[in-house]
């Protein structure tokens, strides 16, 4: 007999524990892998973001904005490859079918030469080079719309008032899996020569630049800043990881308490499994002290008990991950996808993630183990053949 196979063969003989154990371990499994892959996926655009790209706002705020000559002089710094703006309009759909979405008013003749992850062909440019009140959109957007190229679509806005007419002139396509698909782009100059936009007459939310590369990218926001330093709108440059996580600011408090909540899923996981190897050593000390009168050394006991824990936590992990890869990648993913792709553009659990629950469980499966196995292969042989319950 060696450890594996005790362990195994003691695995079920109290089978509704057992059962229960594992029941405890695969949903603690499962709401760790859940808390992170929603950590995941809400800071998946800023860990993907392009890093031959910055981003330059006001200095005060991004809801504060910039003149509309400031992108010509920016366009004028060394360095800069090419640079387009845009303003956000704060897009709601009248008939509610989409409560809230992105909606940008941005340049089209440079938009897509900077935002090279967003792909559409030449015919729709043109068409939208020709369209004033043409509308470029995400592929998620036009379908929960119900609309598609040469369509008729009005919107709202939070901040403009009034309804807005546009015309689909085409559907951008993502290069990357966290661009977002739930987005509405339409032309600036539409928006700024609408009288109801005197707020933004003449004026920019914010820049994006295409440098040359990643690694002059502090530099040259300083450059961009030092720039406009003595304005009355001073900027503030930053690349477009840290331009998207500043609107993740408000939010980073709620992520970093999901953090806790993951490690402390685990926390409850180790505790319960420790109460079950300790009522499973209770009820064997008799045993365990036949075992050590026939020979069997206090090392092959501690053995016996942490590869019982070690398995009961392994059977739960296992499990976990494949429910994890059933319900989360197979079927929440691609609805949280497809009907909240402004927030989640790709929502998906990784592989490290899954890794890492199934590791720590088996980690505290041996962790929870320990104690009772200390324990036990201390005690003396007569006080453990005493008990017989």
């Amino acid at each position: 007999m060696n450890l594996a196979t005790y362990a195994r063969r003691n695995l079920f003989r109290r089978r509704g524990r057992t059962i229960l154990t594992i029941i405890a371990v695969t949903v603690a499994v499962l709401i760790f892998c859940a808390i992170r892959t929603f950590i995941v996926a809400w800071n998946a655009g800023a860990d993907e973001a392009a890093a031959d790209r910055i981003a330059t706002r006001h200095k005060v705020s991004i809801t504060m904005q910039l003149p509309r000559h400031y992108i010509d002089e920016l366009r004028e710094v060394p360095g800069i490859q090419a640079a387009t703006w845009a303003n956000w309009f704060g897009a709601k759909d009248p008939k509610e079918r989409v409560p809230f979405f992105a909606g940008l008013a941005v340049d089209h003749n440079t938009w897509f030469d900077v935002q090279q992850d967003m792909k559409v062909s030449a015919d729709v440019l043109a068409a939208w080079k020709q369209t004033p009140n043409g509308a470029i959109l995400g592929d998620v957007l036009a379908r929960a719309l119900e609309v598609q190229v040469g369509s008729r679509l009005v919107i709202t806005s939070d901040i403009y008032p009034g309804d807005w007419e546009f015309k689909v002139v085409g559907i951008y396509t993502p290069v990357r899996k966290t661009v977002d698909r739930n987005t509405l782009l339409f032309r600036w100059d539409y928006l700024n020569n609408d009288p109801r936009a005197v707020y933004s007459k003449e004026h920019l939310g914010w820049m994006v630049s295409r440098i040359a590369g990643s690694a002059d990218s502090a530099a040259l926001s300083r450059r961009i800043d030092a720039k406009f330093e003595s304005r009355d709108d001073q900027t503030m440059t930053m690349s477009e990881r840290a331009f998207a996580l500043s609107f993740l600011g408000g939010f980073s408090a709620v992520l970093s308490a999901f953090q806790w909540v993951s490690l402390g899923i685990l926390v409850i996981m180790t505790l319960i499994l420790a109460n079950t190897i300790a009522m499973s050593v209770r009820e064997r000390t008799h045993e365990y002290g036949v075992l050590r009168a026939i020979g069997f050394p206090p090392g092959h006991i501690f053995g016996f008990i942490v590869g019982e824990s070690l398995l009961v936590s392994l059977a739960g992990g296992l499990v976990g991950a494949v429910i994890v890869e059933l319900l989360i990648n197979h079927a929440l993913g691609p609805f949280m996808q497809d009907n909240m792709a402004g927030v989640f553009q790709h929502f998906f659990t990784p592989g490290w993630v899954v890794a890492v629950a199934v590791g720590a469980a088996a980690v505290l499966g041996v962790v929870a183990g320990l104690i009772p196995a200390v324990l036990a292969s201390r005690l003396k042989v007569t006080d453990a053949l005493r008990r017989l319950d």
